[in-house]
């Protein structure tokens, strides 16, 4: 589906790290770029979504977003948001979603979009409303389980929230291709293995997934287990393997870029969450690669894991039921063929960037086009 006219978008993003977040708010920026609309984006000079942005050839501006400095960041980017004729801002975190949204209302901006990724308490909704309200046209979100948190939290309207996962390049997740090469000293055939995949955040649930590995070398399953990815609590995973006496079986290999090849190396992902997920980008990453899930009940996680049809679903912090459903589908190869296959089926049906895109636009169109009229004599 192409444009019908060249729309100018903005988003911005607060954030200096790089995760599903971050992911999102570029393959926005990149698709809409293609589809033929001037886009542009507002974060941090030393963030990291700032310089890929810029290795992308995408238009990028710095965003302040210390508390201290919001009047004068509110006032410079309503000049430039005017000078820029821009139609759609989208904001993505908590700072600039104030900051830049103040900016967008006083350049009167015609569509202002919130992003929630993440699910969240919010101690004092009387004051975090203002978010998604205030200072939100509309809100998307990336889960279900997120939209209707919002709903019940902040008495939403159901045409004020829209549900959008973020959408998968199918062609570079694909079943066939290159698998990575995990552990440095290769990797036996004869042992399958196991990973996670994210960022290193508490949350995340590194520590269910070793105590699982670790309830699986018990009762003598021969598995390798890896982690892919960085964050704030590397040492902690570090001491949490070693903890569990599985330094011999175990890869922390940090950041990678070649998550496809990554996951099809997999013979299992976990995505053991305790809380916080909307829909996970790893999790429909690899139901299009063809690698058996299996996930968490936490956030979205079910949403795209459908027990029984597309991999496994646990109780959150159960490291027992983790193991048992690892185990399961190491053992039954044909039942994790299957669900493996109905994964590449849910995904490319409903989960592509196009389908994303075109869900996106429909909302723009929906509200750009509201606005015209309101504004014709």
């Amino acid at each position: 589906m192409s444009l019908c006219q060249p729309w100018r978008i903005v988003h911005s993003e607060a954030s200096l790290g790089w995760g599903g977040q971050e992911h999102r708010v570029l393959a926005e920026l990149t698709g809409f770029r293609k589809r033929g609309a001037w886009v542009a984006l507002l974060a941090p000079e030393n963030s990291e979504i700032f310089q890929r942005a810029l290795e992308a050839g995408i238009e990028v501006q710095t965003l302040d977003a210390r508390k201290s400095r919001y009047p004068f960041t509110a006032l410079r980017l309503k000049r430039w948001l005017r000078a820029n004729d821009v139609q759609v801002v989208n904001t993505h975190s908590s700072r600039d979603g104030y900051v830049v949204g103040a900016a967008a209302r006083l350049a009167r901006v015609p569509l202002l979009i919130r992003s929630r990724h993440i699910d969240v308490d919010y101690p004092n909704p009387r004051i975090s409303r203002h978010a998604f309200t205030t200072f939100a046209d509309h809100v998307l979100t990336t889960s279900e389980k997120i939209t209707g948190h919002l709903k019940s939290t902040f008495c939403l309207q159901d045409d004020h929230v829209s549900t959008v996962p973020t959408g998968i390049d199918l062609a570079r997740f694909a079943p066939d291709g290159p698998k990575a090469d995990l552990f440095e000293e290769g990797n036996p055939d004869q042992y399958p293995v196991v990973g996670m995949v994210s960022v290193l955040r508490s949350w995340k649930g590194h520590s269910v997934f070793l105590e699982a590995a670790k309830l699986l070398k018990a009762q003598g399953v021969k598995a390798r287990y890896v982690i892919v990815g960085e964050g704030p609590v590397r040492e902690s995973v570090l001491q949490k393997i070693s903890e569990c006496n599985l330094s011999v079986e175990t890869s922390l290999t940090g950041y990678r870029e070649d998550i496809p090849e990554v996951l099809r190396a997999l013979d299992v992902l976990a995505i053991p969450s305790t809380g916080h997920e909307g829909i996970p980008q790893i999790g429909l990453q690899a139901l299009a690669c063809g690698t058996s899930v299996v996930g968490s009940d936490a956030g979205g996680i079910p949403e795209i894991i459908q027990p029984g049809e597309t991999g496994r679903i646990v109780k959150t912090s159960d490291a027992g039921q983790l193991a048992d459903a690892i185990k399961n589908l190491l053992m039954d190869k044909e039942e994790s063929l299957r669900m493996a296959a109905n994964g590449r089926q849910l995904v490319e049906q409903s989960h592509g960037v196009g389908h994303m895109l075109d869900r996106l636009e429909k909302i723009y169109r929906r509200h750009l086009e509201l606005v015209g009229e309101a504004a014709r004599p």
